[in-house]
């Protein structure tokens, strides 16, 4: 192996275990007693990403795996040492002692040249040190009841997903009708959602109106604007802030379309980012005025449940399917037409359904990129004005005046730049 090559392997475990070592440092309150210190610091962690990247190049050098085995087990007793010495003066914790093991472990990759691994595994264990006390707020947020969503929404990825048929059995237009192919969509805008609930978690709901509505917006804007439309009704002072959260909910909800659609079909994302775009610069803009305009304390939160149970996973699959053969059905007897009526009809529920069924058909040619973008463009407008409708229905006077501005700004403007295409 070259000089300059072996060098550059080395040189990776230094940088990692320097990483490392710096963050276990400084970990420690520096008020607390010495005797509280962590074992190894940030030249003990980088000495033994050394080690590791020494065991292994021995290893390979000797041809024996057994010494690379042998510096494991060697400094492994250390570690358990150092870790009986600690228990003793009462701190019971294994953070460091795992953390030190994985050092090793990460330098020996290095050397067998798996940089993209060790660098990921490095930023990943110091990001995990470093977020300790964000890290166990976020888990004293959680409740049973998400644990075990978390864990249905792991087993529908990892296990119901792979074993369902990649393929349609049925004629046209049920020929769109792909078992894999919808469960996957269910997972997609189910994990979309359940990231913004982490958000929530981890940030915490009363951050502002502006933050929540945002947050919110990931997981759901209907129920932002349905959230705040009811609070105006007792703190109609908040008017404004309140619609600056809704109008930021709505925002993310375009957004949204754009990362649903670029995951899923580029073309079309080339054709209706144009529209869709436009929507969201309008409330992008009119949630500037409203951010900028006086007001009072916007110190309110919001409430979001956990976003993914089974019940619901599985209406929103038959609800896609359904408007995947609708819009199919409707396509073929109707001409665009029916495609656009069908759109306006799913986005009076839901506009992730309509997204993500125009993009399958689009992909495959069974509607033309532009009345796929127009037609997702129209589910969104229908979608914002039922949510409007909430704001008009359930929300203050002094909401109404402060949100109708930019709810027929952003719907003009959507409406207008879909007729455009």
């Amino acid at each position: 192996m070259p000089h300059h090559t072996l060098f550059y392997r080395f040189g990776v475990a230094v940088f990692v275990g320097l990483l490392i070592g710096l963050q276990r440092e400084y970990s420690y309150d520096e008020e607390e007693k010495p005797s509280k210190r962590t074992f190894a610091g940030v030249r003990t962690f980088t000495l033994m990403s050394l080690l590791g990247c020494t065991g292994a190049y021995l290893a390979e050098l000797f041809r024996s795996p057994w010494i690379f085995v042998g510096v494991l087990i060697a400094v492994g007793s250390l570690i358990t040492v150092a870790y009986y010495a600690s228990a003793k003066r009462g701190q019971m914790g294994l953070t460091t002692e795992v953390s030190a093991i994985l050092s090793i472990l990460t330098g020996a990759l290095a050397f067998w040249d798996e940089m993209a691994l060790v660098v990921a595994l490095g930023v990943v264990t110091t990001a995990l040190l470093s977020f300790k006390g964000e890290l166990h707020r976020f888990a004293e947020r959680l409740n049973r009841e998400d644990v075990l969503a978390t864990l249905k929404f792991a087993i529908i990825t990892a296990i119901v997903l792979p074993v369902l048929p990649d393929q349609s059995f049925w004629p046209v237009p049920f020929d769109v009708l792909n078992p894999y192919k919808i469960w996957l969509m269910v997972v997609l805008i189910s994990g979309i959602s359940f990231l913004g609930y982490v958000l929530v978690k981890v940030v915490g709901s009363r951050r502002g109106v502006g933050l929540t509505g945002f947050l919110g917006g990931l997981v759901s804007s209907t129920a932002v604007t349905l959230s705040f439309s009811q609070r105006s009704q007792k703190n109609a002072q908040l008017a404004k802030p309140f619609a600056l959260a809704i109008t930021i909910a709505w925002l993310v909800m375009f957004i949204r379309i754009l990362i649903v659609v670029g995951a899923l079909n580029i073309p079309l994302l080339s054709v209706v980012w144009l529209p869709i775009t436009a929507a969201g610069v309008a409330a992008l803009v009119y949630g500037a005025y409203l951010y900028l305009a006086p007001r009072l304390d916007d110190d309110e939160d919001v409430t979001v449940t956990n976003p993914f149970e089974l019940g619901p996973a599985i209406t929103f699959g038959l609800l896609y399917g359904v408007i995947l053969l609708v819009s199919r059905a409707a396509q073929l007897y109707f001409g665009d037409t029916g495609v656009y009526l069908s759109s306006i009809l799913s986005g009076l529920a839901d506009v992730d359904a309509i997204t993500l069924s125009m993009s399958e058909l689009s992909n495959t040619g069974a509607v033309t990129m532009e009345t796929a973008a127009r037609a997702i463009t129209l589910a969104a407008m229908s979608n914002t004005v039922v949510k409007g409708g909430i704001v008009i229905s359930g929300g203050s006077a002094a909401l109404r005046r402060a949100f109708l501005p930019g709810f027929l700004l952003i719907l003009v403007t959507g409406i207008t730049a879909a007729a455009l295409l």
